[in-house]
């Protein structure tokens, strides 16, 4: 029990330090003063300096004994060193909470609420704590020169999450195994919990307990997906891995099926009507939901009136109604390798809203009037009623461009014309080209992979992108510009400049290659040297190697009421407002956009950001649900490939071991530690490479290695591969 401090207990204040030239302070009342210190701040670190400042120690002696103190303080365990030359004062009664992050290696860790650095648990001290719980720890004792431990000591809050794996059924028990990395524990599942889950079945389950003396963890089946193996139950349990709806609800597709797709005259009077100007669209060639559109014409002045047409989805979904409500919880449409989860009901993404040919369908547009350098006269921001004339797919639109031949080619090629000399002005302005390609699958019909082949944005794909991103750029100036004194809430999409340390480890790793970059300057200097870096890099070896870099020395973008500006697109003010179908945010933009041209108030700024806030996790779960199921179908693409020998990269080095892409399919694997043979392997983080302890042969990010295929594991969605 704490005793109530005495003055006499009380660490010097700053007029009670010992004036230099008095006698030196005896080494008893040094360590006493110095206890009391730490005692009186038991949450505040300190190191020799902070010290020797408070109890007024100012010669080099002194302070040099301080150091000797602080050291036996820490091997006594009365203070713990957090970091080098750092202490903070070991009350056993002082507690840590935060949120529990566990990791399948057993080096798991506890985030602290009220922030500060990660604190490493242990397994056996995580008392049965899973991934996302909240919890309280109390620090343990430490050896010298390693990093700060804890202890469970309480589960606070639970993190109610869905499991997926395959049931292994027995007579007596049954098991879920799953591949979950924040699981060491296979899930015990009661006969009676198995809700009629057979042998190899691929299940969703959740954890029910966790009693203190039991090795797993107790867990009911929550729904049953099917056969083991079988592609359609392969991607619906990668969706319900990361927490994402496999189905849609059927009282949601019911409401859906009762909106009326009639345009009505009272609608008509209140829009701009385009319907006689020559629209189309241009998108996939698989795509069903046609976000958006392009109308052009030439006006009498000679320049051109460029249409950019949205789906107005939120004049069919309104406010907290049922439809809006699920949209918010999925917040994204989630792309797949084989197929498309919407955000909408597929009644609405794929019929009423998409603005197929042919077909009258309402719109909110930005009409810009462009001269002939493609700058913008004037703009306006309209609700609009179209008719697309045609539906282009890519590869059609890029053949126009490529042989000037094809059904309206004057209006693509104009088009063109116009967004390569918006696209110009752009970079110059300091937007950052990275033009990367995606590695595509062939697909049969059971959804088996039979082939790759590479999708390079060309510049049918620019022209679309050039004039959305006009558009978004058009409508957040529309709001974030307004003069008026008191600023609207509004939904951004902003991207932070790049993370200086990062932008120096490019700088440090590219100088391998033979290649410079000026990190200095203004944030345009830094924007134009990274753009010289990728045109260099055009065409040669490391190119994908050196633009996965640069783009990981990034910030990531998201949404947020704070408009910071767009570093990658060198815009101050961007929002998403094109692509309303299949992301939720720009359904907030279309409300809030019509709000205030209706004069409108402000909406509440906390009540948006949690909104933004949750569609930026929502996007982040979503692309990592993506690609897992490209991981899923490399292996899948690899398993007849076993013993077979590829040229490849190295892509990717960590503690555990090499990552390699192979030039021939971009396939990805891993080479594991423990088959690096011929030595023990230090991994340098810094330098992205793994130093032979004995040979010092060295294993470097970028480096050209050939491997065999040793291992394709489906259920973990792992390739291993052996050097050769």
């Amino acid at each position: 029990m704490n005793k109530k401090r005495t003055d006499k207990q009380k660490p010097e204040k700053k007029n009670d330090k010992i004036k230099s030239g008095s006698k030196r302070m005896k080494k008893e009342v040094m360590i006493n003063t110095i206890i009391n210190v730490f005692k009186s701040s038991p949450k505040e670190p300190f190191n020799y300096r902070q010290i020797s400042k408070i109890i007024g120690i100012s010669n080099q002696i002194q302070k040099r004994q301080v150091v000797e103190i602080l050291d036996t303080l820490a091997a006594a365990n009365f203070i713990t060193e957090i970091d080098r030359g750092r202490y903070l004062y070991k009350d056993w009664q002082t507690v840590i909470i935060g949120t529990f992050r566990h990791r399948q290696n057993g080096k798991n860790s506890l985030i602290p609420e009220d922030g500060g650095e990660p604190i490493l648990i242990t397994e056996q001290y995580s008392g049965h704590a899973l991934d996302g719980d909240k919890v309280k720890i109390k620090l343990r004792s430490k050896r010298k020169g390693s990093e700060p431990e804890g202890e469970v000591i309480e589960i606070l809050e639970n993190n109610q999450r869905t499991v997926v794996g395959k049931l292994q059924v027995t007579k007596g028990f049954a098991f879920l195994i799953t591949e979950d990395k924040t699981l060491s524990n296979d899930i015990f599942i009661p006969k009676e919990k198995l809700k009629k889950g057979k042998n190899g079945d691929k299940v969703v389950a959740r954890i029910t307990e966790w009693p203190e003396n039991a090795k797993n963890p107790l867990g009911e089946v929550l729904d049953i997906l099917g056969e083991s193996g079988n592609n359609d139950v392969e991607m619906n349990a990668i969706l319900a891995e990361y927490g994402l709806p496999y189905v849609y609800p059927e009282n949601v597709e019911r409401t859906a099926n009762k909106i009326s797709e009639e345009i009505t005259e009272e609608d008509i009077i209140q829009r701009e009507d385009f319907r006689n100007t020559i629209t189309f669209t241009i998108d996939p060639k698989d795509a069903k939901d046609f976000d958006d559109a392009l109308s052009i014409k030439q006006l009498d002045n000679g320049n051109w009136e460029v249409g950019v047409h949205i789906a107005d989805v939120t004049h069919y979904v309104k406010s907290e109604s049922l439809i809006d409500r699920e949209a918010y919880n999925r917040a994204t449409s989630v792309y797949l390798v084989d197929r498309t989860i919407p955000m909408l009901p597929e009644r609405l993404c794929n019929k009423i809203c998409s603005l197929r040919p042919n077909e009258e369908k309402l719109c909110f547009s930005v009409i810009f009037e462009l001269d002939t350098k493609a700058e913008i006269i004037q703009s306006r921001i309209r609700r609009t009623i179209i008719k697309s004339n045609r539906r282009f797919t890519y590869e059609e639109a890029q053949q126009i461009i490529e042989t000037k031949e094809g059904e309206y080619k004057e209006e693509i090629l104009t088009l063109n014309d116009l967004a390569q000399k918006i696209r110009e002005r752009r970079f110059k302005s300091g937007a950052i080209a990275f033009d990367r390609y995606e590695v595509k699958f062939n697909i049969d019909e059971t959804g088996k992979p039979i082939g790759t082949y590479l999708k390079i944005p060309k510049e049918a794909n620019k022209l679309i992108e050039e004039f959305m991103l006009l558009a978004n750029l058009t409508v957040a100036e529309f709001i974030g510009k307004n003069k008026n004194k008191i600023k609207k809430t509004f939904v951004y999409r902003v991207h932070e400049q790049p993370n200086p340390d990062k932008l120096k480890d490019l700088s440090r790793f590219i100088g391998r290659f033979g290649y410079k970059m000026n990190i200095e300057g203004s944030k345009t200097d830094i924007s134009n040297n990274i753009n010289k870096l990728l045109d260099n890099v055009k065409g040669k070896p490391e190119e994908n190697l050196i633009e996965t870099l640069a783009i990981r020395s990034m910030q990531k973008a998201h949404y947020t009421t704070e408009n910071i500006g767009h570093y990658g697109l060198a815009m101050d003010y961007y929002t998403h407002f094109t692509s309303p179908i299949r992301r939720y945010p720009d359904m907030m933009v279309h409300r809030l956009l019509e709000r205030y041209l209706t004069g409108g108030r402000s909406v509440v700024k906390n009540k948006y950001e949690d909104y933004c806030k949750h569609c930026s996790d929502m996007e982040t779960l979503a692309a990592n649900a993506e690609r897992a199921s490209i991981k899923y179908k490399q292996v899948e693409f690899m398993q007849d490939k076993l013993g077979q020998v590829f040229d490849g990269v190295v892509s990717g080095v960590t503690e555990w071991g090499l990552y390699v892409e192979l030039n021939e399919n971009k396939c990805e694997g891993l080479i594991p530690m423990r088959d690096l043979s011929g030595d023990y392997f230090d991994f340098d983080e810094k330098n992205y490479c793994l130093i032979g302890r004995k040979t010092r042969q060295v294993y470097r990010l970028g480096d050209a290695i050939t491997v065999k295929i040793a291992q394709a594991n489906l259920e973990r969605k792992q390739l291993d591969f052996t050097t050769v």
